[in-house]
């Protein structure tokens, strides 16, 4: 399979896997309860726009991203919302997943599966 190029705003790569790489080497310059910098903030939302539940995660709008404790122990990316309210992202889905409704699941709006 050919490599598939990608970019998050004027951030180009050659293929997915260099993009997360990019987006691991973000998430591994902080520490638990930082917040991002601006800088690295402009990559993190033109990368979250390709995420399956952007928009839910966005919710009302975004005032800064944060790193925070995950599942099992890791840490993942945290958008902070205007309401105060806060969501956890992964940054792989931002690469690799898709939003895919299963035909037999037309009619029932919250069955997504997500295929990379």
């Amino acid at each position: 399979m050919p490599a598939m190029p990608i970019s998050f705003g004027v951030m180009q790569f050659a293929k997915k896997g260099d993009a997360a790489e990019y987006l691991r080497s973000i998430l591994n310059r902080y520490d638990v309860g930082d917040r991002v910098s601006a800088e690295d903030a402009v990559i993190l939302h033109a990368a979250l726009e390709r995420h399956p539940e952007a928009e839910t995660i966005k919710g009302g709008g975004i005032t800064h991203f944060s790193v925070r404790t995950a599942d099992y122990g890791t840490k993942c990316f945290w958008a902070n919302r205007a309401d105060g309210s806060t969501e956890k992202f992964s940054h792989k889905a931002c690469v690799y997943a898709t939003r895919k409704v299963r035909e037999r699941d037309r009619h029932q709006p919250h069955a997504v599966v997500y295929e990379a």
